[in-house]
């Protein structure tokens, strides 16, 4: 690959999201919740960098998300709507592609697209999702959602670690929250929606490829958990005698290990394990636990959680420990990729001389939300420095991102 092919794509969105990065909540890293001024500031640049790529109209919708449209050709009648997009708000202290490069890299490609005076015989959209991560208000995918016309009133009501509403913040960024709903677009236009994104993970990595296509974005079941045990001395107490919350939940822990590896895609994590006012010389009495299981289908995610359950109830009934739920248990369901679109990607990678790969998302995405409402699918770019993701080590290269430019245009063309 030479410099000047480089530069259609790869360079381009390379400088873009260096220039994105310099917008921060926190000094020091990069840090971009819904509608601070540094998230303010970024969609103000997206909606300038449209224009200049050449898109004939672009929006700030209802909800802050950045809308451009790339009109069909004028000789079509009635024109159908692609539509690809991705999140522009971070995690704390997160990477500079996450979400970014899903905006970046089709802004890039209308861009090529308006040089060459090329039109496609469907209007294509690129959409930077104002909210996907939900860090400031635990709302995961409320752009989405207002795009497709799913918005919930009740995330209006939702207060920040500042006690500031949802309601407020809009206000005071110039939103209207009682027009939330003029974010939504007619969900029966979208011909297919595409997203790009970093794998967020080791496998094309590991594998020495730069792109793959999904299969499926993983469903997941969260609980959190109290253990309810007896509290006692360290040395006084017989071990045959004790109800040690925290042994119940690291048995717990150990089973959701076991269970989660018995099927490929499949996979199981206690991402919090806590003992309230715990001591060194105190049998604890309490233990607040956290459950994370996701899968490529429901079906097997469902199977495992039911085990899971039961072996929740058996164990803490061993160990004379009680145990509630803390929160509601959180259901997501796995959002399979449309079957014919990931065909169409495995030629274009077949085309540029690329291996046919596939791989399973285990992390969220926008598209989860649209697949409710359209045909989605999604390719993946590699990650580099181990996989690494939502950290300021998350890279991808150049080279890749080129990659990735061609990949989308050939596949914007088979849709055609």
């Amino acid at each position: 690959m030479n410099s000047q092919d480089t530069h259609t794509y790869g360079t381009r969105v390379m400088a873009w999201a260096d220039t994105l990065s310099q917008w921060s909540d926190q000094e020091g890293n990069l840090t971009c919740t819904y509608l601070t001024p540094a998230h303010l500031a970024t969609a103000r640049q997206l909606g300038d960098w449209m224009v200049e790529a050449g898109f004939d109209s672009v929006r700030h919708d209802a909800v802050g998300s950045v809308v451009g449209r790339y009109e069909a050709d004028p000789s079509v009648a009635n024109p159908e709507l692609v539509v690809t997009g991705s999140h522009f708000d971070t995690v704390r202290n997160g990477g500079r592609y996450d979400g970014r490069l899903g905006i970046l890299l089709p802004m890039a490609v209308v861009a090529e697209l308006h040089r060459r005076g090329e039109r496609l015989p469907f209007d294509f959209e690129v959409v930077a999702f104002a909210d996907e991560e939900g860090a400031r208000y635990g709302t995961s995918f409320l752009a989405s959602s207002a795009y497709i016309g799913r918005y919930n009133p009740d995330w209006l009501d939702l207060v920040d670690a500042k006690g500031i509403a949802l309601r407020q913040a809009m206000t005071e960024a110039g939103l209207d929250p009682a027009a939330v709903a003029q974010a939504a677009i007619d969900p029966a236009r979208i011909k297919h929606y595409f997203e790009v994104h970093i794998e967020q993970g080791p496998v094309l990595l590991d594998a020495g490829l730069a792109l793959g296509v999904v299969t499926s974005i993983a469903g997941s079941v969260r609980r959190r958990l109290l253990l309810k045990g007896r509290a006692g001395h360290a040395g006084t107490t017989p071990m045959h005698m004790r109800r040690d919350a925290a042994c119940a939940a690291a048995e717990i822990a150990l089973y959701v290990e076991e269970r989660c590896s018995q099927a490929e895609t499949l996979v199981g994590t206690v991402g919090m394990l806590e003992v309230p006012s715990g001591s060194v010389n105190v049998i604890p009495g309490a233990c607040r636990m956290s459950l994370d299981i996701r899968a490529a289908d429901n079906a097997t995610r469902d199977a495992a959680v039911a085990d899971i359950n039961r072996k929740i109830d058996e164990i803490c009934a061993r160990r004379k420990v009680t145990v509630e739920d803390t929160q509601p248990a959180m259901t997501v369901p796995a959002a399979p990729c449309s079957a014919e679109h990931r065909a169409l990607w495995r030629e274009v990678l077949k085309e540029q001389g690329l291996p046919e790969f596939e791989l399973l998302s285990g992390a969220g995405h926008d598209a989860m939300t649209i697949e409710k409402a359209a045909s989605v699918s999604m390719l993946f770019t590699r990650c580099g420095n181990g996989g690494i993701s939502h950290n300021p080590l998350e890279i991808i290269t150049p080279e890749d991102a080129e990659l990735a430019g061609r990949a989308v245009l050939a596949f914007m063309r088979k849709l055609a």
